[in-house]
């Protein structure tokens, strides 16, 4: 296995199977946080940070849109029960000394955000001989991107004072999230030949 995609077309593009594979995993995830952000957003804005929920959710669904019409898409019968388990891993999960429902489900999709934008960093695994030009290419640097700006907002609200009283379920809850998402990444990219140290 590889740190890197490849061996690389003549071209200097990324292998159709490795584009389909990461960009059906990646499609899931922002997927899933797109959803979820769509629903937490409010019909009316009260307070400043919801503004941001609502840039988060049109970043999130700019990144699908992305991947959508950059990947050079090819069959990959090992999707179906892949995606079904990643789907099931982005669900809300209880949150142990939270009973406010709202707060919880608040938590889970910043912690989510958080393991996604801080864990997957998909331009890492170009190599240098990579053709710029491939959209597939400029689409993982653009994600990379953004994922950095979005991070901002995650660690900001999960470090504020409104969740301190409940830091060490926090603390709990982004560990796991953490670990869940990188074990999915894994997977996924060892299933296309590309090997990341655990």
């Amino acid at each position: 296995m590889s740190a890197f995609f490849g061996p690389l077309q003549a071209d200097g593009r990324v292998p159709p199977r490795q584009q389909t594979r990461v960009a059906a995993f990646l499609v899931s995830a922002h997927g899933a946080l797109a959803r979820q952000f769509a629903v937490a957003l409010p019909a009316r804005f009260d307070a400043a940070w919801q503004t941001e929920l609502n840039a988060q959710f049109y970043r999130e669904s700019e990144i699908v849109s992305l991947l959508m019409r950059a990947t050079a898409w090819v069959p990959d019968l090992a999707l179906g029960p892949m995606a079904a388990s990643w789907e099931m891993a982005w669900l809300p999960a209880p949150i142990e000394g939270i009973a406010d429902h709202t707060r919880a489900q608040t938590i889970h999709l910043a912690t989510l955000a958080h393991a996604v934008h801080a864990g997957i960093r998909p331009a890492a695994l170009l190599p240098t001989e990579a053709n710029a030009n491939d959209p597939f290419v400029m689409a993982l640097r653009r994600i990379e991107f953004e994922s950095g700006r979005l991070l901002q907002a995650q660690i900001l609200f999960l470090k504020g004072p409104d969740l301190l009283p409940f830091r060490d379920a926090v603390g709990a809850t982004l560990e796991r999230r953490h670990a869940e998402v990188h074990r999915l990444w894994l997977e996924t990219l060892a299933g296309v030949g590309v090997g990341l140290r655990e």
